[in-house]
C-alpha cells in the first residue's frame, strides 16, 4: 500500500510529507473461507486497507508508533486474525545521503 502522509521528527519532514509504503502480512484460519468460497468467513481486504489508510493519515514522529497503532487498530477492528506483521518504509527519506528507504517492521 503507498500512502503521502507526515510522519518525522523534524518539523519539515511533517510539514513537506514524503511517501510511504505499508506491507500486511495477516495470519488467519483460511479453512471457513476454503470451504465456504464466501466472503464473510475471509480477511476482508477492503477493511485492512481502510484501517491502515486512516491510521497513516495521524501524524507520528517516529514510524515505530504509526507500526504500534497499525497493529493495535487492526486487532481492534479485525476480529479473526491471528497474528499480523506491519512493514511501514519511508521512502527517500532526508538523511543526507541518497538511501532508497527506511523501515520499522512489528507483529505480534
Amino acid at each position: 500500500m503507498e500512502f503521502f502522509a507526515h510522519h518525522g521528527c523534524h518539523e519539515e519532514e511533517r510539514s513537506k510529507g514524503n511517501t510511504f509504503l505499508v506491507t500486511l502480512k495477516i495470519e488467519t484460519d483460511m479453512m471457513p473461507a476454503s470451504e465456504s468460497d464466501n466472503i464473510i468467513d475471509a480477511v476482508n481486504y477492503q477493511t485492512a486497507y481502510n484501517i491502515v489508510k486512516e491510521e497513516m493519515m495521524i501524524p507520528s514522529n517516529l514510524l515505530e508508533n504509526v507500526c504500534y497503532r497499525i497493529l493495535n487498530a487492526l486487532y481492534d477492528k479485525m476480529t479473526d486474525i491471528k497474528k499480523v506483521t506491519v512493514k511501514v518504509s519511508k521512502l527517500n527519506p532526508a538523511m543526507g545521503g541518497r538511501i532508497e528507504k527506511t523501515s520499522v517492521t512489528q507483529s505480534r
